[in-house]
């Protein structure tokens, strides 16, 4: 695997793109911002900082919502795959995705413990269209809302893919 700068630390971390994946969002500012790792109930996720980016840079839209938020945008075919129960873009898809995200998508990061302390202040106080969870007050939130409820609309009505 190749050496990665960020750190395999907890933190919080934020998407810039240099061309926005969509005409109603700026290019080159902020759009998502997410935290590694997740803090539920009872237990504390595995993620850091470089599995989580490095995910969202390779991984598919059943494991990302920013993946999955990008590829609805960029207009891809979100496909039900497996058992049918988890949604991708598939294979060629996703490796159309990831470059994309090569050639456009820029990360920033700073570590902290507990970062999910920090999570919802983040997105109440910064404009991060991108971001659904905690963030209905954004103007894009209803339009990203149907995108993605779209593409799952029809990806249900599509076969599943092998």
């Amino acid at each position: 695997m190749r050496p990665s700068p960020v750190p395999a630390a907890a933190g919080v971390y934020g998407w810039h793109f240099e061309k926005a994946p969509c005409p109603d969002l700026d290019a080159g500012r902020l759009l998502y911002v997410g935290i590694a790792p997740r803090h539920m109930a009872n237990r504390t996720s595995t993620q850091n900082l470089r599995k989580r980016v490095r995910y969202h840079y390779r991984g598919n839209a059943a494991g990302s919502t920013l993946r999955l938020t990008l590829g609805c945008l960029l207009g891809m075919e979100l496909r039900r795959v497996g058992s049918g129960k988890r949604m991708t873009f598939g294979k060629t898809g996703e490796a159309a995705l990831s470059q994309w995200m090569a050639e456009n998508a820029r990360v920033c990061w700073i570590a902290r413990e507990e970062p999910w302390t920090m999570e919802a202040e983040l997105i109440s106080q910064l404009d991060v269209p991108l971001n659904l969870d905690q963030n209905r007050h954004n103007p894009f939130h209803s339009r990203l809302t149907e995108v993605r409820s779209q593409a799952r609309r029809l990806a249900r009505e599509l076969a599943i893919s092998t």
